[in-house]
């Protein structure tokens, strides 16, 4: 890829829509020469693709909960680190803890709807030993400073 190439493809990245001839304007080329570019580009495979970005829609944010489960009084640390590895194969579950207390381990959960929260609780109450699954649903975030950088 030579530096027209290299433009061709930023303009682009950044509005897969631009037309022939403005790409051509912004790169001093021909359109045939900026044609017979893009062409070349996806036939080598640099170019694998047009995709359309889409907004997010403003109530589409995830549903999110904590899920306080409790397993029979039977139950010690070693079966908890086995519920944990099945917990760990459910999608949506974010991360699991064993915790003191009466509860012995909390899920945090982000689901696209209600019907995928109640697909997980599902999932979970299939284990043998689980005796209570109580669910918080989260209302409000105020902060999160668990992904800031320092």
């Amino acid at each position: 890829m030579d530096k027209f190439d290299c433009e061709i493809v930023e303009i682009l990245k950044h509005n897969a829509r631009s037309s022939v001839s403005e790409i051509a304007r912004q790169v001093n080329l021909s359109r045939s020469a900026v044609t017979a570019r893009i062409q070349k580009l996806e036939q080598e495979r640099i170019i694998l693709g047009y995709h359309a970005s889409l907004a997010k829609p403003e109530n589409k944010d995830p549903i999110k909960a904590y899920l306080a489960l409790k397993f029979d009084t039977s139950s010690s640390t070693q079966h908890c680190e086995s519920y944990a590895q099945a917990i760990y194969k459910i999608d949506g579950v974010k991360w699991c803890h064993a915790i003191s207390g009466e509860t012995d381990m909390m899920l945090y959960v982000e689901a696209p709807s209600m019907n995928r929260l109640n697909q997980i609780r599902d999932e979970l109450q299939l284990i043998p030993e689980l005796h209570q699954l109580m669910t918080h649903t989260v209302l409000t975030e105020f902060f999160n400073t668990l992904n800031d950088v320092k």
